[in-house]
């Protein structure tokens, strides 16, 4: 297990892509920039607004945010399914459009391209198609954990062959355990030296916890949503992940003082109310109820309320 003491981790926020997949979570383009300010005042780094299923739509409204951004302002990114008859012209659409865009290659046998050859043949098919035009294209493999190691492997040195800077490895469902995680994404980073990033589901609640694990075994950032909105179960919590790596003295240059602001805009505009028991965010996180506590609460928690600017009675 790596010491990451003092490195850096990139938190690359996708919550106006996976949060758009909650029943009735609808955000307005208006509201989609008071996230983004609200993202850009916490120091996130990376956002993704462009989902691979609406690109078209979500192209107007990064050609909207591009209007409005200045230097300092998140880089943004995008996703295109890289098997399907839309998606050259989905490259051509985000170009200029956003700073980058992963192509999404599934590894799972049950979704096409079925086989493994044919798998890497479209990847390598697109990524040729992509060499001569000015973005900055990752990809990114859904359904990684349950490939063939062996191929994962395998695709993973293909990517990097082409020219790839930044290689997503998902857990598209949710189902790894931290161990697993570990596992894979520390072999991945000895076969590997492009940039490694993973994508958490909290569909058995481990998302923070293999999100963790990833960083332990040396990748270079993760998928996180705000609040941890996202499919089904969701995705793993910007302020769970951000307060954990802060903790440990890993660096991810966000803003903590603003992750209880952030939380509640996002609870705000989505209708998705945070759980008071949820970690960080949580109205109880630091509620003491228990006479045993009064007087010495901070031998009962996790970490000083200060670090995210929070007020312990309210």
């Amino acid at each position: 297990m790596l010491d990451r003491k003092g490195d850096r981790v990139i938190l690359r926020d996708v919550t106006l892509r996976e949060g758009l997949d909650v029943p009735g979570v609808e955000f307005s383009f208006p509201q989609r920039l008071e996230i983004v300010a609200a993202l850009a005042a916490a120091v996130v780094p990376e956002i993704e607004i462009v989902a691979p299923g609406k690109v078209e739509e979500d192209a107007e409204f990064a050609a909207m945010l591009r209007e409005q951004t200045n230097s300092g302002d998140p880089i943004t990114s995008g996703l295109i399914y890289a098997f399907g008859s839309d998606c050259f012209r989905g490259i051509d659409l985000l170009i200029g459009l956003v700073a980058r865009y992963d192509l999404l290659m599934p590894l799972s046998p049950g979704r096409e391209p079925f086989r493994e050859e044919d798998k890497l043949n479209r990847m390598a098919e697109v990524l040729g198609y992509i060499e001569a035009r000015p973005a900055l294209p990752g990809v990114g493999f859904p359904h990684a954990l349950h490939a063939r190691r062996e191929f994962l492997i395998e695709a993973c040195r293909e990517a990097e062959r082409r020219g790839v800077p930044r290689i997503t490895i998902f857990d598209t469902d949710g189902s790894a355990d931290p161990f697993l995680v570990f596992s894979v994404m520390d072999e991945l980073r000895q076969e590997v030296s492009v940039e490694l990033f993973f994508h958490a589901h909290n569909d058995l609640g481990l998302a923070t916890a293999n999100s963790l694990a990833a960083v332990m075994a040396g990748v270079d950032g993760l998928d996180v949503t705000v609040n941890g909105l996202g499919d089904r179960a969701g995705n793993a919590s910007l302020e769970q992940v951000a307060v954990n790596l802060a903790i440990r003295e890993i660096v991810s240059g966000i803003d903590s003082r603003q992750l209880v602001r952030l939380s509640s805009l996002v609870e705000e505009l989505s209708g998705i109310p945070v759980h008071p028991l949820a970690p960080v965010t949580g109205s109880f996180a630091f509620a003491h109820k228990s006479p045993g506590h009064i007087g010495i609460t901070s031998l009962f928690e996790a970490f000083d309320p200060d670090l995210i600017d929070r007020d312990p009675e309210s």
